[in-house]
């Protein structure tokens, strides 16, 4: 059995970008950018400026001090934001100024814990409010997302699971049911940052979610050229790429808008 949408309701925003993307072109480009780094008012300029360059869907990290997931790369950023003293409201500021220079559907990636903190429903509806699309939870799993699944239903968030090459059968089936706009395939075991080659785990991995899903599917870890993002659109929805563009920022927005052209080239369909 496979559904077009979480609860049976219309695609969302990000669920209707991806096909459309797909539709005219290999796929969708779903850019990763921490907010905070370099500082806030840059790293808002630089969402902004991923809009202009091929960018799909925009995914904001909020930093955290505990990211498990993240490499190196995007660790250093976050760290560097944490110190500049990033604060939670910083979130929505950064999604309500992006939102309103932009129809690139924004969400949001964020360990749970600050949204427990903050409060479930509270943080959907200022989310809502400031005109972000969802979140992306790394470390929340459907089966003890309850009060995620309430708030997201009540406000028409998106909420992106993840799937991973280790999953079973049935962790894949309530993934890909309780994601909305997309399920996020991680496309090798461990932590974000660049690769030569994307783990080949990510095809199986995606065929075994065909199985039971025709929403939408995004890969994620490891993807850093216009070439891999080609590669993974032969079989996937989206490419998700991160510490590639959060090194460009590094260099400044210029190197930005040049690492978005060249990854955007990708979803081109040949």
């Amino acid at each position: 059995m496979t559904l077009s949408s979480a609860s049976g309701g219309s695609p969302s925003a990000v669920e209707t970008r991806i096909r459309s993307a797909k539709g005219t072109g290999a796929g969708a480009l779903v850019g990763y950018l921490p907010i905070g780094y370099p500082d806030l008012r840059t790293s808002i300029e630089a969402a902004i400026t991923l809009t202009q360059h091929g960018v799909d869907v925009l995914e904001l990290g909020l930093p955290y001090s505990d990211p498990v997931m993240d490499g190196p790369t995007i660790q250093a950023a976050t760290t560097q934001a944490l110190e500049n003293g990033f604060r939670l409201r910083h979130a929505f500021e950064a999604v309500r100024e992006i939102s309103a220079a932009s129809d690139v559907p924004v969400l949001c990636m964020t360990y749970f814990n600050p949204v427990l903190a903050y409060g479930v429903e509270r943080f959907a509806s200022d989310l809502v409010a400031a005109g972000g699309a969802g979140l992306i939870t790394p470390d929340l799993v459907p089966e003890e997302a309850g009060e995620w699944l309430a708030a997201s239903d009540a406000e028409a968030l998106d909420r992106v699971f993840l799937a991973a090459p280790t999953s079973s059968e049935a962790r894949l089936r309530r993934s890909a049911e309780d994601s909305r706009g997309f399920t996020y395939v991680v496309s090798t075991m461990g932590i974000t940052g660049a690769r030569s080659d994307v783990d080949a785990a990510a095809r199986t991995l995606v065929d075994r979610l065909r199985l039971v899903t025709d929403r939408p599917l995004a890969v994620g870890v490891g993807i850093s050229t216009g070439t891999q993002v080609a590669e993974v659109l032969t079989y996937a929805d989206g490419a998700i790429v991160g510490s590639r563009l959060v090194t460009a920022l590094g260099s400044g927005l210029e190197a930005l808008a040049d690492a978005a052209d060249e990854l955007a080239a990708g979803t081109v369909r040949v």
